[in-house]
């Protein structure tokens, strides 16, 4: 007789970061479940025979609210304006046709990209059409747009998940990557959330600090943690961060090689953690959206130069198996090095608290 943790633990696997309990366990339907499996069974077949196929629909979508951002953070190119595709705001009709597309297979949706999700107004209908919708939702901020109003849309949106991204207990520290942004901000932007959820009498959002580790912020993380405790958000993860230019060395990178992504050679040089196997999960398990409805294959795709499809115009299943998806899977399965944004890839190389 297979235990409850072992049905958990099998979850995970095919759900990964999504986290297979609590809330998003009780989303989950049957349709779901198969779905999962199908797309697991799929992804191993798909490895085992260099030939890919996809027998289900994405799990997880991460839909981008918009490319605007109040922050200058010196590794992200929407904090440094530095774009090549347009800036915008993902509009409420398109946000429905994605969900009404994929949303009896979706357990997970994140309204994250690139740019800050609260700048764009019409955040909480996005959210709620996903949660009345049976979706779970999250979303990733800098925080400095939760007024005392807006935490209370948050509750009423539906939110599951939001995560407060701190890199600091000073301002001093949180500024050196945080450029432009207030720690007093994130601070009481905190507070006005945990105070909405308690004045709500609400379990959700699960509020999550996220601490981008980087050279300047190493030497905080435990005070990151007793300031989280203090406060009472309901958890704290340590991230690695990722730089561009990182093969001589970067400033940025932190000393303390368990929350890098990198790691030092004998002759001085920096390589990648990661082994760059010639497989990825994310291709068969999820999808990114854009604000202008362009599919493209994961986060690490900032730029969306690897566009797929675009839902303005396309079903996404047509999207989902054409030429250009299955030869991008192709070439994961075979030459992933070769591929430009696999090259700075995170996967297996994230701390958690």
């Amino acid at each position: 007789m297979t235990s409850n943790n072992g049905n958990i633990a099998f979850l995970r696997v095919i759900f990964g970061k999504m986290s297979a309990d609590g809330q998003i366990l009780k989303m989950l339907t049957f349709r779901k479940l198969w779905n999962g499996v199908k797309l697991y069974s799929s992804f191993w077949f798909s490895r085992i025979t260099k030939k890919p196929k996809v027998w289900g629909k994405p799990l997880a979508l991460s839909i981008e609210p918009t490319t605007a951002c109040n922050l200058g953070c010196p590794e992200c190119p929407s904090g440094l304006k530095q774009f090549t595709r347009p800036t915008g705001n993902m509009k409420s009709n398109l946000n429905e046709k994605i969900i009404d597309e994929l949303g009896s297979n979706l357990a997970y949706i994140n309204f994250y990209f690139q740019g800050e999700p609260f700048i764009n107004k019409n955040i909480f209908d996005l959210i709620r059409y996903a949660n009345d919708k049976g979706v779970y939702t999250a979303t990733s901020t800098n925080a400095h747009f939760l007024t005392p109003d807006a935490s209370k849309e948050v509750i009423d949106s539906g939110l599951k998940r939001l995560i407060v991204s701190i890199d600091g207990t000073t301002q001093e520290t949180y500024e050196q990557y945080r450029k432009q942004g207030s720690l007093n901000k994130v601070l009481d932007g905190t507070r006005n959330m945990i105070s909405a959820k308690k004045e709500h009498g609400s379990k959700f959002p699960h509020i999550i600090f996220q601490y981008l580790v980087v050279k300047p912020n190493e030497h905080q993380i435990e005070d990151a943690k007793q300031l989280a405790r203090d406060m009472g958000v309901d958890e704290i993860r340590f991230k690695t961060a990722q730089v561009y230019d990182y093969k001589n060395g970067n400033p940025l990178i932190p000393t303390n090689e368990k929350y890098s992504r990198y790691k030092q050679m004998p002759n001085g040089t920096f390589k990648l953690k990661n082994k760059m196997s010639n497989h990825c999960w994310r291709m068969w398990s999820s999808a990114v959206v854009t604000w202008d409805g362009s599919i493209v294959p994961c986060c690490f795709d900032k730029d969306a130069k690897h566009k797929l499809g675009n839902m303005q115009f396309f079903a996404f299943s047509d999207i989902w198996k054409n030429q250009d998806y299955n030869n991008f899977r192709k070439a994961l399965l075979t030459n992933r090095q070769e591929i430009d944004i696999c090259k700075n890839c995170s996967e297996g190389s994230k701390v958690w608290a």
